[in-house]
């Protein structure tokens, strides 16, 4: 598909000309250096958990450290438990504990309540082009043990690696591992302990699309947000409409209409667009300044009559729209209704990091009270 684009003011740069260079990242990883990690740590944990050669760290690299999928063919076993902080935004704050698979951390001497108590979601790996039947059962003694001490944790199983599969196989596999580890719950007394199962490759846009699942479950105001994404396509004539964590490209919310996976891509291949286009063009003269800023936006038109749309939301957050080329031709509505959009989304940090009631349509005052409709008519949206 050919692809015609402009860019606007997509000024400063990170001072380099790669995608996603490392100093626009979450930082460094940090390895746990005792045993048991520090009761201090008080942000929500994702455990990535598995046998080795599952594939743990090589998601957590190509996710949140944009490693090619290649390049992590080199990586080393994991032998230590890797703390990687995640700062994404004001309420997208949580760490990635990357666990070796071959440690038992059953051990008498390891501290796993501790562990489970500060958890918001534990997600296990399965490589599905193994025999996976150890696999099971050590899924089965880590959620049974988890479940016990914490039973707010997510539980997500990502049966990984099925790139190398044919799409029969796939279904298969999926229904197989879920029939197996939901008869082993059963046969514990555990049916109200749920698992998500999400087919993953780090050679596709699958493993964005799961982790965004898994971190949506996170965030308190994700009503809120898909509530507003919502009002904002309807007032402006967009078809799909996602709000992206520019780093990782995860989508941290979207509008209620389902998520085709094509356009999925086309939105994180937009971002990867962006990124690169401002790595080249939009360095200062001294190479200072921040790529991504208040000002970031990018048009991209393909040669089907349709537009994506980008424009930045906060720092770390854009909102990357899909719509037709007629309902482009508004782009003075649409921009307006962005306006209220952003500044609503603003107001919704605010709320979550200032008080402790809960984010929805009446915790946000009226930033969006005024937007307006496809025929130019006030309407009151919230």
């Amino acid at each position: 598909m050919s692809i015609q684009y402009e860019v606007e003011q997509l000024s400063d740069s990170y001072g380099v000309a790669d995608s996603f260079p490392k100093d626009f990242g979450y930082g460094e990883e940090e390895a746990d250096i005792e045993d048991s990690p520090a009761p201090s740590d008080s942000k929500p944990r994702i455990l990535l958990m598995g046998l080795r050669r599952s594939g743990k760290s090589s998601i957590q690299k190509v996710v949140f450290h944009k490693m090619s999928p290649n390049e992590t063919l080199f990586l080393e076993s994991t032998n230590k438990i890797y703390k990687d902080d995640i700062s994404s935004s004001s309420f997208v704050n949580f760490q990635i504990w990357d666990f070796p698979g071959q440690v038992d951390f059953f051990d008498p001497t390891f501290d796993y309540e501790m562990i489970f108590r500060g958890t918001g979601a534990l997600i296990f790996v399965i490589d599905a082009q193994d025999d996976y039947v150890e696999a099971l059962s050590r899924l089965h003694l880590t959620v049974s043990r988890a479940y016990r001490v914490n039973p707010e944790i997510n539980f997500e199983v990502f049966i990984h690696k099925v790139d190398g599969l044919s799409d029969d196989h796939k279904i298969e596999t999926q229904r197989d591992i879920h029939q197996r580890a939901n008869d082993d719950l059963v046969d514990a007394s555990l049916e109200k302990l749920h698992l998500s199962f999400y087919l993953t490759s780090i050679y596709d846009h699958s493993i964005f699309e799961a982790f965004s699942k898994v971190v949506q479950k996170l965030i308190p105001q994700l009503p809120t947000l898909e509530n507003l994404l919502n009002i904002f396509i309807s007032n402006s004539g967009i078809e799909k409409a996602f709000l992206f964590d520019v780093v990782s490209k995860i989508y941290i919310a979207t509008d209620s209409s389902p998520v085709d996976m094509q356009s999925y891509e086309l939105c994180c291949d937009m971002i990867d667009v962006v990124i690169d286009v401002s790595c080249i063009y939009g360095l200062k003269e001294d190479g200072s300044g921040s790529a991504y800023d208040k000002e970031s936006m990018a048009i991209i038109k393909l040669n089907n009559t349709t537009v994506l749309y980008l424009k930045e939301v906060t720092k770390f957050l854009a909102l990357v729209c899909i719509l037709r080329e007629e309902s482009f031709e508004r782009k003075g509505l649409i921009d307006y209704n962005f306006h209220c959009f952003r500044k609503a989304i603003h107001e919704v940090f605010e709320v979550g990091v200032s008080t402790p009631r809960p984010a929805g349509p009446q915790a946000m005052g009226s930033p969006c009270s005024k937007a307006v409709a496809l025929n130019g008519t006030p309407r009151n949206t919230i």
